[in-house]
């Protein structure tokens, strides 16, 4: 392990961080909040000091194999997230750590489950940071360093690798940077163009700005403890199509660019993404028709949880609770399937189902025709075994991680239904589950306890798994 490496990057993050901390102290001043923009910026000094501090010891050779680039995603999220969670507590807002710690995770991993009772209670200043955690956590931190400061050079796919989501990651050009800087373009793109049109439809920009992150970044937090509930139809259909959006492989977005249309639309996993949204939008409309004045308004919410759902944002326009035990069980299922690979959603990623499926039917000709050698191919390119044997062991500890989580809050004796869907939402980085834990509840009925095995959850689910598992393991901290 190159400790001095890993170290030297943290101390990156952390001034970064610095950096991200003093947007919500300039929000405070222009709302006249100024005690809680002096203890962001205070902050902010402390976590640039603390970088500092770190980075002085330069790192003799800057090698950053697979174990060191895991561990540093790893830690590095950790770490941001301790010092995300510090303004919560020492405003007040938030005065358990624990809590807080629990709210800046959810942000940053885009989760959006809180434990705030009152949200519109918080100040300007904290509801822009709770809110822009999401966007700092939506294409991730480390894409970030890499888009701005070569420091890894050719080591820095193993961040990427680490951080971003699916079974495999690729390079949209040779050069990661640049790869990194065409992901946050897009991503700022997306940005920029849906807080214009939140505003046409009615938002202010404050309320547009801080939807916008929750969007993009798929990550779900509001400002308003209605969440999209007050907010007129056309918001509520704005929000649906950039939740949707969101939710599609940045590659899509590259080829579109480069106009290479035929390559964007050829995309199978896009196609069952689109394909599963439609359908589900219309089971789920014919479900709750009866629970709403017009098929119109019923279009709306199912589209709009339907998508909320299945990108992993979180964002609610109704009780869906109250829906049909159809309706639900929909819901329930978009949980596990995720967005599609490669975007800032969720969930176990539609690539990865597809691979299942192929690997089952393969299977399954195999025992009619077992002299058969069959080659598996998505999208015309061989599925190699490294890709199948990864995507089938981060299923079994996906399931694992799930079950023991379940077990382990179950200490706290709340009813099934909320243990599961409350893991669940966590481990997808979903947000609401059902129970106790709907869209008119939140997780601060958990205990200590059972918030911090949310909390690795949530942290394991933006990470993929493998980053958060393997630092468990004393092996990954041998030297060579």
């Amino acid at each position: 392990m190159n400790f001095t490496m890993v170290t030297y990057i943290i101390g990156w993050i952390l001034q970064i961080e610095s950096a991200f901390l003093l947007l919500p102290a300039i929000v405070g001043f222009f709302y006249k909040e100024a005690d809680k923009s002096v203890i962001y910026i205070i902050t902010a000094l402390a976590s640039f000091l603390v970088g500092f501090l770190i980075k002085l010891k330069k790192p003799k050779t800057r090698d950053l194999y697979t174990r060191e680039g895991f561990a540093t995603v790893a830690i590095g999220w950790i770490a941001m997230s301790l010092v995300g969670a510090a303004p919560f507590t020492a405003t007040g807002e938030i005065p358990n750590y624990i809590d807080a710690v629990f709210e800046s995770v959810s942000g940053f991993t885009t989760t959006g489950g809180s434990i705030l009772n009152d949200v519109e209670a918080l100040s300007h200043a904290s509801l822009f940071w709770r809110s822009f955690t999401h966007w700092i956590g939506g294409m991730g931190v480390f894409v970030f360093i890499m888009a701005i400061f070569p420091i890894m050079g050719g080591y820095s796919i193993n961040l990427m690798r680490a951080e971003s989501t699916g079974p495999s990651v690729g390079k949209l050009v040779p050069r990661v940077q640049k790869t990194a800087k065409i992901l946050y373009a897009i991503y700022l793109g997306l940005t920029v163009i849906g807080c214009i049109v939140y505003m046409i439809c009615g938002m202010s920009f404050f309320e547009a700005a801080t939807t916008i992150f929750g969007t993009v970044g798929t990550g779900g937090y509001g400002i308003l403890n209605t969440s999209i509930t007050s907010y007129s139809p056309a918001v509520q259909w704005a929000i649906t199509v950039f939740m949707i959006l969101s939710g599609i492989n940045y590659s899509v977005y590259f080829c579109l660019l480069r106009r290479q249309f035929r390559d964007a639309f050829s995309i199978s996993e896009v196609k069952w993404y689109i394909g599963i949204i439609l359908v589900s939008t219309m089971m789920i409309t014919i479900n709750i028709r009866g629970l709403y004045a017009s098929t119109g308004e019923s279009i709306r919410h199912a589209a709009f949880q339907v998508g909320s759902i299945i990108t992993t944002t979180g964002f609610s326009t109704t009780d869906f609770d109250m829906w049909p035990a159809l309706s639900k069980t929909i819901l329930v299922i978009l949980m596990f399937i995720g967005a599609c690979s490669g975007s800032t959603g969720g969930g176990m990623k539609i690539s990865r189902w597809l691979i299942l499926g192929k690997t089952i039917f393969k299977e399954l000709s195999t025992l009619i025709h077992p002299r058969q050698v069959k080659k598996l191919h998505m999208d015309g390119h061989v599925l190699e075994h490294e890709t199948i044997r990864s995507t089938n062991v981060y299923l079994a500890s996906y399931f694992f991680l799930m079950l023991l989580s379940v077990l382990l809050i179950s200490v706290d004796n709340f009813d099934f239904t909320t243990n599961f869907t409350g893991v669940v939402a966590m481990l997808n980085n979903i947000g609401p589950g059902l129970g106790l834990v709907g869209p008119t509840g939140n997780f601060s009925i958990f205990s200590n306890f059972s918030k911090i095995v949310l909390i690795f959850d949530m942290l394991a689910g933006r990470l993929e798994l493998f980053p958060m598992l393997i630092i468990l393991k004393p092996a990954c901290w041998r030297k060579y």
